[in-house]
């Protein structure tokens, strides 16, 4: 989806071309899984953040094309909305001290950022929801200057028959509102990690990354608020699902098929099984044709970016050339902090690589790991999962007496540097045992200061910009 398009308009000569040339290239995906064609690299990591621009006032500035074109880097790039950027790091295999180059890297490249945003008039903020987004902002004058934008948000419609986007929340307070533009989608901003892993165990870690998603939610959480209302811990989760809210072929809609969700089950077999799901029975959104050979996979790669799941493979290749099958997790926000992000990513790896490795079949039938997640996206810390063997456990001392130590033991076995292990493992566990997430921090702050999300807003970027980790944020 990161590409840029030339038209916005489609025939159904179009959409029946893309349909035989997506065929011919899922195909060839399965015989290049089956027959071992797909890079053995990895493990290798990166991420993209997703950020705000905001004004003085803390409201949502649409400025990305200024803030680009001064910042003049590849490693960013606009996203939905013109206040919404998009910032991307380079690959590294995850060991030694990678996790210490993760945060040096990313810290710098936002630190240059910071600084191009004030050139521009405007500021730079990392946090799932903006708390002061208003409804009116989210609307097609505000949507980047793209193609790409233009023609999802026509065949999104399209697809709904033009029926408006409803959002329906339930949480600590109830929101219910109609939108009529996919611009819903931009209030809801992201920390997505990046895991190549050899192509003959991506089966097990993507279905391990299903199965850690609830305590990585929980212990992320960073947007309880939406349009001044209190809703779940991770309200992005809810809102991302119901801003492009359209199923499957057959007036599938309200069945278990959504092109934003948790998924239809783990992978039984091979990676590959996800992406002959994606063929089957998900409609083609963009037909962009495409003269590059099968072999770049490029109409699949590009029907797999309008099919947002949680946790996704995604298709890329090596420097060269060989294709690589990776695993995008999509469950964590922004923010609160460059060193909250880095330690979320620690986490995640850790959980990954030491169940990936300790057991042969997930530990949970695939409707407990997804109950769980959106368990613990309502409630983060909060929350009770159902665990092996069916033990309902409180996600807090879970993470604090289990979790963590299987992370341990998983960066341990990835050769990953001790003093960073205990590091950022350190600033997991004093969130857990503070309970301060970046969303109790903003609830405890409204709590306090009740309706002044402006200066929140403003307390929180100050914070972000000390770089203190949110366990330590004062209120």
């Amino acid at each position: 989806m990161g590409q840029e398009i030339a038209r916005a308009q489609f025939s159904n000569t179009d959409f029946d071309l893309f349909h035989r040339r997506l065929e011919e290239e899922t195909a060839l995906l399965g015989r290049y899984v089956r027959n071992g064609e797909c890079s053995s690299r990895g493990p290798i990591t990166g991420f993209e953040l997703e950020s705000w621009l905001v004004d003085s006032e803390m409201n949502p500035a649409p400025a990305n094309a200024a803030f680009l074109e001064s910042f003049g880097s590849s490693l960013a790039c606009p996203e939905l909305a013109k206040f919404n950027v998009e910032f991307n790091s380079m690959p590294q295999p995850l060991r030694g001290e990678v996790l210490s180059r993760l945060h040096s890297d990313l810290g710098e490249l936002w630190r240059k950022a910071r600084t191009t945003a004030e050139s521009v008039g405007v500021d730079l903020v990392a946090i799932g929801i903006l708390p002061t987004v208003p409804a009116e902002s989210l609307n097609l004058a505000n949507i980047s200057e793209m193609n790409r934008f233009r023609a999802l948000n026509e065949q999104i419609l399209s697809a709904r028959r033009q029926e408006p986007l409803k959002l329906d929340i339930s949480g600590h307070e109830h929101l219910s509102v109609e939108h009529q533009d996919v611009m819903l989608e931009s209030a809801a901003t992201s920390f997505q990690i990046h895991l190549q892993v050899p192509l003959e165990r991506v089966l097990d870690y993507f279905n391990t990354a299903l199965l850690v998603s609830a305590p990585l939610v929980a212990v992320s959480a960073n947007s309880p608020f939406l349009f001044g209302k209190d809703l779940w811990a991770e309200t992005r989760i809810p809102l991302f699902e119901q801003a492009v809210d359209i199923g499957g072929f057959r007036e599938a809609s309200h069945g278990p098929l959504h092109r934003v969700g948790f998924g239809s089950g783990y992978a039984r077999h091979a990676i590959s099984e996800v992406f002959e799901e994606n063929f089957q029975h998900y409609p083609i959104l963009l037909p962009i044709l495409s003269e590059a050979p099968p072999e770049q996979f490029a109409h699949l790669r590009l029907h797999n970016g309008t099919i947002w799941r949680w946790n996704r493979p995604l298709i890329g290749f090596d420097p060269d050339g060989c294709p690589h099958v990776r695993i995008e997790h999509r469950v964590i926000p922004a923010g609160p902090s460059i060193v909250d992000m880095i330690a979320n990513a620690a986490f995640f790896y850790g959980l990954v690589e030491a169940f990936a490795n300790e057991y042969s079949e997930p530990l949970i039938p695939f409707a407990q790991a997804k109950d769980n997640f959106y368990q613990a996206a309502r409630h983060g810390l909060g929350a009770h999962v159902v665990w092996k063997d069916g033990e309902k456990l409180p996600v807090k001392p879970w993470l604090l007496h289990e979790l963590l130590n299987k992370a341990r033991l998983g960066l341990n076995r990835l050769g990953l540097a001790e003093a960073d292990i205990a590091y950022f493992l350190g600033i997991i566990e004093q969130r857990t045992i503070s309970g301060q997430t970046g969303s109790e921090w903003q609830r405890r702050f409204i709590a306090k200061f009740p309706g002044e999300f402006s200066t929140m807003t403003r307390e929180y970027l100050n914070c972000q910009k000390g770089g203190e980790p949110i366990s330590r944020w004062p209120l």
